[in-house]
C-alpha cells in the first residue's frame, strides 16, 4: 500500500468518541487534520495542530470551505437524515475520497438482519456516495465493546450483579480502537477505494460471558441475572427511542444459542488481530470499579 498525498482529511463528528480517536490515528500517522464542529468552543479538546473548522451537517452550504482542498472526508452522520443528500453531493464534489461510518446491515446473520430504522438510513448514505462517483470506503463495525459502560458500569459500580436480557445472546464485540485505526488507515492509504469492511472483535461471547470478563480483570466475582423483555423495556423508557430498544431485543433474541458473525477485515486492513474483549476490559477498569463516580 502507498500513502495518498498529505492533503488536510475533513472529519465529522471530530470531538466524539470514534471521530476524536480517527483524529489521533491520522495525527500519529502524520496526516493534517480539519475538525469539523458546529460550535468552536466544542473542539477546545483536540490536540494541537488540528485546524478547526466550522460547519453543519444541516446546513450543507457551510461545509463548501471546509472540505475544499480535503484530500479525504471520515463521514460519520451526527444530524437529521433531511439535509444527506446535498451533503454528499457537496462533499463528493471537493474531495477525492469519503470514508463512511455505516453498519454491518448487509451480513447475513440474523442478530444484524432485525427491523432498525439507522440500518435503513446508512443504506440510502451508501446509495448516495456511490451515485456521486467518488471514491469511496465503507467502515461496518458491529456491536462495539464499548456499550458494556453504559449499559453495565452503573451496576457493577455499585454492587456485583448486571441483570440484563438475553444472557445467551452472543456477539463478537468490537474495540473502538480497532475501529479508529482501520478508519485512519483508509483514509490515508491508497488500496481501499471500493473497501467494505465489517469490523468485529476476535471471538463470539455470551452477554453472560462478557459480564465475567469484566469481572475477572476487577478481581472480584460478578453475576449475570436474567431479566425479561418487559423489565427492560421498562427499564429502558425514556433512556432510548422505543425502535432501538425493540431492534436490540430482536437482535440478542436472534443471537441466542447462534455464534456471532466473526470476521477478518481489522486483520485484513491493519495487519494484526482485533483487540480482545478481556483487553479492552483490562483498559476500561476504571469504569467499572465499585465506587467510581462516573466513567472516565
Amino acid at each position: 500500500m502507498t500513502r495518498i498525498p498529505a492533503q488536510p482529511v475533513l472529519v465529522t463528528g471530530a470531538t466524539g468518541r470514534i471521530g476524536r480517536a480517527v483524529v489521533d490515528r491520522l495525527l500519529d500517522a502524520g496526516v493534517p487534520v480539519r475538525a469539523l464542529t458546529r460550535r468552536p468552543e466544542a473542539a477546545a479538546t483536540l490536540p494541537p495542530g488540528v485546524e478547526v473548522v466550522t460547519g453543519d451537517l444541516t446546513a450543507p452550504a457551510s461545509l463548501d470551505e471546509a472540505a475544499r482542498g480535503a484530500g479525504a472526508v471520515f463521514l460519520l452522520w451526527t444530524a437529521p437524515p433531511t439535509t444527506a443528500e446535498a451533503v454528499v453531493e457537496r462533499l463528493a464534489a471537493r474531495t477525492r475520497r469519503v470514508v463512511l461510518l455505516s453498519s454491518p446491515h448487509r451480513t447475513p446473520h440474523p442478530f444484524f438482519r432485525q427491523p432498525n430504522p439507522m440500518a435503513a438510513f446508512h443504506a440510502e448514505l451508501e446509495r448516495l456516495v456511490a451515485a456521486t462517483g467518488v471514491e469511496s470506503t465503507v467502515i461496518r463495525p458491529g456491536m462495539f465493546a464499548s456499550n458494556a459502560v453504559a449499559w453495565w458500569a452503573p451496576s457493577l459500580r455499585a454492587g456485583d450483579a448486571v441483570r440484563w436480557p438475553y444472557g445467551a445472546a452472543e456477539t463478537a464485540p468490537v474495540d473502538d480502537r480497532d475501529v479508529a485505526d482501520v478508519a485512519a488507515r483508509t483514509l490515508y492509504e491508497d488500496g481501499h477505494a471500493g473497501g467494505d469492511y465489517v469490523l468485529t472483535g476476535a471471538e463470539s461471547l455470551t452477554q453472560t460471558a462478557q459480564v465475567e470478563v469484566i469481572g475477572e480483570v476487577l478481581g472480584r466475582p460478578v453475576r449475570f441475572e436474567e431479566m425479561t423483555p418487559q423489565e427492560f423495556r421498562r427499564q429502558s423508557r425514556g433512556q432510548a427511542p422505543g425502535p432501538v430498544i425493540e431492534m436490540l431485543l430482536a437482535a440478542w433474541n436472534a443471537a441466542v444459542g447462534r455464534p456471532a458473525h466473526v470476521s477478518s477485515a481489522v486483520s485484513d486492513v491493519l495487519g494484526v488481530p482485533p483487540r480482545s474483549f478481556r483487553r479492552w476490559a483490562a483498559d476500561h477498569a476504571a469504569a467499572f470499579a465499585r465506587g467510581a463516580a462516573s466513567a472516565p
